[in-house]
């Protein structure tokens, strides 16, 4: 039986680029060592990142509890952590001689789904 879980984080304001960079270093480890990894990072993205692994795994435990099944923690890991492009905020910088140059401010959308090992 499988014991999937999922948490998103929409409209976070960092570029996914940044975000991806991070995610690449938790998908796949164990739940203890992505949070390992994501206090010793000094990545700002980890912050996001880390309270999405947290509000999944704690959708892990309520869904465990509601079937009736017992969780430990210690046996979950990021089966799938990916990064989408949310919207851009457009901002505009004035330049020289009247002009205006265009700022792309980007977001991301956040997925994360741990399960439990087999």
């Amino acid at each position: 039986m499988t014991m999937q879980a999922r948490a998103s984080s929409r409209n976070v304001g960092m570029s996914p680029r940044k975000m991806r960079m991070v995610m690449d270093l938790i998908r796949g480890k164990g739940v203890n060592e992505a949070y390992s990894i994501l206090k010793f990072s000094k990545k700002a993205a980890t912050k996001p990142i880390e309270k999405a692994l947290r509000s999944a795994v704690a959708n892990a435990q309520v869904k465990a509890d509601a079937d009736g099944a017992f969780l430990d923690v210690d046996d979950l890991f990021v089966r799938e952590a990916y990064v989408n492009e949310g919207p851009r905020l457009k901002r505009f910088s004035p330049r020289a001689m009247g002009r205006a140059t265009p700022i792309l401010k980007r977001t991301s959308h956040l997925t994360i789904i741990v399960d439990r090992k087999e």
